[in-house]
């Protein structure tokens, strides 16, 4: 009977742990800033919590058109609700020193999202298009 007693608890355990692991779901982000504003613009990066090591990888951005809008689309399978990112201009200069890091929330299900700022203005804006 004992047995019987320490497999129900470890079979009620199991399943209690297995269900408390939240789905990954897939995600797909496309970034893009809009430098127009900026002087002596020789490059534009993202960095945030995706990379790995977190914030210290810059992801390089691409200007196709010649615009001043930079963009690039990444595409992931996560479980997180939000990721904290910020743009980078010339490999170093964060924008909006000493102001919280820009953030895109997730719905619990796979998502394809545009995210749309201006360098170092806050207002940037995220469009569900999934």
């Amino acid at each position: 009977m004992k047995i019987k007693s320490i497999i129900g608890v470890t079979i009620v355990t199991f399943l209690f742990l297995v269900s408390c692991v939240q789905k990954e779901h897939e995600k797909t982000v496309t970034f893009k800033v809009d430098m127009g504003q900026e002087q002596n613009v020789q490059n534009v990066g993202l960095r945030g919590q995706f990379t790995n090591p977190s914030w210290e990888v810059t992801i390089p951005m691409s200007d196709e058109n010649g615009d001043g809008i930079f963009g690039v689309t990444l595409n992931e399978m996560t479980a997180q609700n939000s990721v904290a990112f910020k743009f980078v201009k010339n490999n170093d200069e964060f924008e909006l020193q000493d102001l919280p890091n820009r953030l895109i929330r997730f719905k619990y299900r796979p998502e394809v999202i545009i995210y749309e700022g201006m360098f170092d203005n806050t207002n940037g804006k995220q469009k569900d298009i999934q």
